[in-house]
């Protein structure tokens, strides 16, 4: 009996690691990059980061680590120097090419949002 509970457990514990390595998998590189995309349950910890690219771009990355570039329509001047953004929706929570960026007072008009590579890396100053 104890032989047989624990090859059940043994069973469950490597379909587990199973289930976890597709899904790794499945978010890893092979995304393809520059494709139109969205962010779903952007109101629910669906974004997990992000990084000012200028004044007119924003990388964000969402829950699973996949990154997205989201392109302005135009100069978001406070975006290099925010510490905070706010994503407007507009009634949904998904966040895509007709959502926008609240920078303080200032709502930022997203024109395009599509699947990227990471940011590139910061020069470090000195």
């Amino acid at each position: 009996m104890k032989n047989i509970a624990q090859l059940a457990r043994f069973a469950v514990a490597a379909a587990v690691l199973t289930l976890a390595g597709t899904a790794m998998a499945a978010t890893g590189s092979d995304r393809p990059l520059g494709r139109e995309a969205s962010i779903p349950f952007v109101n629910h910890g669906g974004i997990s980061n992000w990084r000012a690219d200028g004044d007119e771009g924003l990388y964000i990355q969402d829950q699973h680590r996949n990154w997205y570039r989201a392109s302005l329509m135009g100069a978001c001047t406070d975006l290099p120097y925010a510490e905070a953004v706010g994503f407007r929706t507009w009634g949904g929570d998904r966040l895509d090419r007709f959502s926008a960026i609240q920078v303080g007072g200032q709502r930022c008009p997203i024109e395009s949002l599509v699947t990227s590579a990471p940011p590139p890396a910061k020069a470090h100053k000195g």
